[in-house]
């Protein structure tokens, strides 16, 4: 049983104010940041002289101390002077207001009176809380006031201070119901005592705070009244209640008449949610790869879109995949690679062979080659601006680890294109049943990614003999653009046997599919060049 709530979190990482509660066994929750208490996985600043502790998980206390902590936790340590009751202004909040919600305040705290008579209590001026007279969570401070559908309008906050500050603000001739929850993480029940009621107005207006809890409580309101409820922006302050006391009432007024429509976030409904997707969403780029047909056909890579490369194995698909890493670097465009299938001294001399137009790729041949400097020069040439990130993932690590690097090199280093090679050994060592619907998981998070980040993705995928993706088809349907790729391998003539071809079997932003041209690689210089 809870023996007190809506108090502050002790965690420095949460800075709720009001999410936490624990019960007489020393045991608490906060409810916003989901950490238990006590823990000993998490630091806290206070909590060891604000909140119990108990013996367990290497806590320790004497009998004395804890029956101490807890007496003073459910009833407060200073007396309570019920005579000197009053209806103070407080914090910008007057004393009409106050008598009207009934607010007392006494020398060492206010209480906030419940419909259904419960006393939540905010202690002063530590701004602790605690609950008396059967206080229970399950009802709106101030929804006793309003009659149901005295209004087109309810305003609902997060606290009773900024309940009390909105509706002084808003106070016309109009009846202007606010009310305030209990706390930021309401019980189902209150939604099942609330609902009809709140049902009786056309509009619900949500001032409450920009935070990932106040974000899920839109969230949730949303979804139990859908198509009614709108929110108050109120940047560049925490809430209601600072606009009062910085004396910007009528900025909070003008906000509050503001109110945009609330949708969850990954919903859009209204115009000005669509304008804002048209102006603001950056430009997805073509970067032509070097590859002329292949260009004619899909534009170049694109940011923000997955693409795959596909053949069975031996055909020279990591050999096109450097091809394209290369031109991106001649064209300073920031790209990171992994070629699981080679060490990674291999895959920078593969780039060097190009830089050299020789096949530089094993140190024996550098060396008799006398061409150390030459290749230190096309190294320095090809990181000179750091546009080049080279990364792999370490034994153990798996998909998770993949679309933390993505997006680590898209957001903090500023990578266009990613490359990386072959999808399915990301998950070496999974069992082949499981392959399936882990690879079908990884591919559709890809493509989200890409689009979310704005970034090219660019895999290569083994193929069965029947030509479809190894393992996984999902693949193939996850992908905006699926190059494939055929090459003779037995063929008797020479140039025949190094020659791939290049067909797009899938393009989503272009539609132009079928041949794409062919590349032929050089056995001198270990590079590949477009057969015109």
């Amino acid at each position: 049983m809870t023996d007190k709530s809506n108090l502050p979190c002790p965690y420095v990482s949460c800075g709720s104010s009001d999410a936490f509660s624990y019960n007489s066994n020393g045991y608490g929750k906060c409810h916003s940041c989901g950490t238990n208490y006590p823990s000993r996985q998490k630091t806290f600043d206070w909590a060891g002289e604000k909140y119990p502790t108990i013996e367990k998980e290497g806590y320790s206390f004497t009998p004395k101390s804890m029956k101490e902590i807890l007496l003073d936790a459910i009833e407060p340590s200073t007396p309570q002077t019920p005579t000197d009751g009053k209806y103070e202004g407080m914090r910008g909040i007057s004393e009409g207001v106050m008598s009207e919600y009934n607010v007392l305040t006494y020398s060492d705290r206010q209480e906030y009176i419940y419909p259904s008579g419960g006393i939540k209590v905010r202690t002063l001026p530590d701004k602790g809380f605690f609950a008396k007279s059967g206080f229970k969570s399950d009802e709106l401070f101030g929804m006793n006031l309003f009659t149901a559908g005295c209004s087109k309008v309810i305003t609902i906050t997060e606290g009773e201070l900024d309940a009390m500050s909105v509706f002084q603000v808003i106070q016309s001739k109009f009846t202007n119901p606010v009310v305030s929850l209990p706390s930021a993480t309401p019980s189902k029940k209150l939604w099942e005592n609330c609902a009809e009621w709140l049902n009786s107005f056309d509009k619900i207006i949500l001032s409450v705070d920009n935070d990932d809890a106040g974000n899920a409580l839109a969230d949730n309101i949303s979804k139990l009244f859908p198509n009614k409820v709108y929110r108050v922006d109120h940047r560049p302050f925490k809430d209601a209640n600072e606009f009062l006391q910085a004396g910007k009432a009528e900025d909070f007024k003008q906000a509050w008449w503001n109110a945009r429509k609330y949708t969850p976030e990954n919903v859009m409904n209204s115009t000005q949610d669509f304008l804002s997707l048209y102006k603001d969403t950056p430009e997805h780029q073509y970067i032509p790869t070097g590859i002329q047909a292949l260009d004619d056909k899909i534009l170049g890579l694109m940011q923000g879109h997955f693409t795959v490369i596909k053949a069975p194995t031996g055909i020279g698909k990591t050999e096109i995949m450097r091809y394209l890493e290369y031109n991106m670097l001649q064209r300073e465009v920031p790209i990171a690679a992994w070629h699981l299938e080679e060490t990674k001294l291999r895959s920078l001399l593969g780039l060097v062979s190009y830089e050299c137009n020789d096949n530089l790729t094993r140190r024996d041949l550098i060396d008799d080659k006398g061409a150390e400097d030459q290749v230190v020069d096309a190294i320095s040439k090809l990181t000179k601006d750091e546009n080049f990130y080279q990364f792999y993932l370490s034994d153990g690590q798996g998909a998770d680890d993949l679309i933390d690097q993505i997006r680590y090199f898209s957001v903090a280093c500023g990578v266009k294109f990613v490359f990386f090679e072959p999808i399915q050994d990301v998950l070496v060592g999974t069992s082949d049943d499981s392959k399936e619907q882990m690879l079908a998981d990884l591919s559709v998070r890809l493509s989200k990614l890409s689009a979310e980040l704005n970034v090219g993705i660019v895999t290569i995928a083994h193929t069965n003999d029947d030509g479809q993706m190894k393992y996984c088809r999902m693949i193939g349907q996850r992908a905006s653009v699926i190059i494939d790729l055929k090459r003779d391998k037995d063929a008797d003539d020479l140039k025949e046997r190094n020659t791939t071809y290049l067909s797009i079997e899938k393009n989503r932003p272009c539609s132009e599919e079928g041949n794409a041209g062919m590349m032929r690689f050089n056995t001198e210089t270990f590079t590949l060049s477009e057969v015109i």
